[in-house]
């Protein structure tokens, strides 16, 4: 079965991992917790951050729905998982032993702690879950997550790929093509999640609790899914790409009018209002989002081609990066917005680096940052690991 390339999806994934790194950056000097904090914050920059927030994570779920769909349409379900492995499961691994103890050893330096970074590294191997011990995945949290989600979801998958099951995804399909039903169904389905599950989500490191999240990401993963196996879905999201994009835009002045700006208390009614309207608006950013890339970026360049490939690599290293260069950077009497773009340009330069001269060319490194081997060519990027 031939799987023609989506580049409107590969500009999606390039746009929402050059976001996620300016988001970490925005961690350092917002009031919000993280490993290591400037000397001095500043509320200005959570603005922005509370929009990207609410849809960032929502949109790399359903991307990486969108890529098992196409991978699984040319391998086996035993291709599939080893395939899954090899580029989730190892970089995850060699992640959780060299790319996140240093950054917790720089949050501990700024606690107080003194001891040398071999002393610290041996108590990595006491295997006792961050935030109490020394062991966790931090930012490749979403790598556990995926992977999980591709296990469990495997007989689903597989089921929905069955030509006599397509007449329940084009039901679906045309159940969609009415903006009420696109818009207002996903919304209560991932609202439900607030409302059945009241739970205070704090450690990402604890992947067997959180109902509330897993309903959450879970759904956004398999609604990437099922959209990729209707032609019909698309049409529909370009057709209406004006209309979410000005609900996206009542959405987001209602959200910082009422609640991003002066913060009232969530609770009560209050809580369940807000609820919706960011479940709402976070829906409706991506049927705007899919809706316009399908129609205005779906075309191919070098830079795309680079670009896609260097997702993953720059995903597993940034957030080290950013963590021991702000570390360096916090107590510096410097104002805030230069040391964001110097945080922003290290991090972008050592990243690219570190890629374009030794990860990319190196077969063990690409193994280790979860690209293809070299020589390895399929028809859909999106088969790439979406981390």
């Amino acid at each position: 079965m031939k799987i023609l390339r989506r580049y409107d999806l590969d500009w999606l994934r390039v746009l929402a991992f050059g976001l996620l790194i300016l988001f970490h950056t925005g961690m350092f000097f917002n009031y919000w917790d993280w490993h290591v904090k400037n000397n001095v914050q500043n509320y200005l920059i959570e603005y922005p951050m509370q929009f990207v927030g609410a849809w960032r994570m929502a949109l790399l779920f359903m991307i990486a729905g969108m890529g098992v769909w196409l991978s699984l349409g040319q391998r086996s379900v035993l291709e599939f998982l080893s395939e899954r492995t090899r580029r989730i499961l190892l970089p995850l691994i060699f992640g959780m032993f060299v790319i996140v103890p240093p950054q917790i050893y720089v949050e501990r330096l700024t606690d107080g702690a003194t001891f040398s970074y071999l002393e610290f590294y041996r108590t990595v191997f006491h295997f006792q879950s961050y935030p109490k011990g020394n062991f966790g995945w931090h930012h490749l949290w979403f790598l556990a997550y995926l992977f999980s989600y591709n296990l469990v979801s495997i007989p689903l998958l597989g089921a929905v790929r069955k030509p006599v099951n397509e007449r329940f995804t084009a039901a679906w399909a045309r159940f969609c093509a009415h903006p009420g039903w696109l818009i207002l169904v996903p919304t209560v389905w991932y609202a439900l999640a607030d409302f059945l599950w009241q739970e205070e989500f704090l450690n990402l490191n604890a992947l067997c609790s959180y109902g509330q999240r897993h309903w959450y990401y879970l759904s956004f993963f398999l609604m990437g899914y099922f959209v990729c196996a209707q032609r019909k879905f698309w049409d529909t999201v370009v057709h209406y790409r004006f209309l979410t994009l000005a609900l996206m835009v009542v959405s987001t002045t209602l959200l910082y009018t009422f609640f991003w700006v002066d913060r009232p208390e969530l609770t009560g009614w209050v809580l369940a209002v807000y609820t919706l309207l960011r479940t709402f608006h976070t829906w409706v950013c991506l049927l705007t989002l899919f809706g316009n890339a399908h129609y205005y970026l779906n075309f191919n360049s070098r830079f795309l081609s680079y670009a896609n490939e260097a997702v993953c690599p720059f995903y597993i290293l940034h957030q080290l990066i950013i963590v021991v260069v702000g570390y360096w950077l916090a107590p510096l009497q410097m104002n805030w917005p230069m040391k964001f773009i110097l945080l922003v340009v290290s991090t972008f330069l050592t990243c690219w680096v570190l890629y374009h001269f030794l990860i990319r060319h190196l077969a063990w490194t690409r193994l280790l940052f979860g690209l293809k081997p070299k020589a390895v060519r399929v028809a859909s990027p999106l088969e790439s690991l979406t981390p």
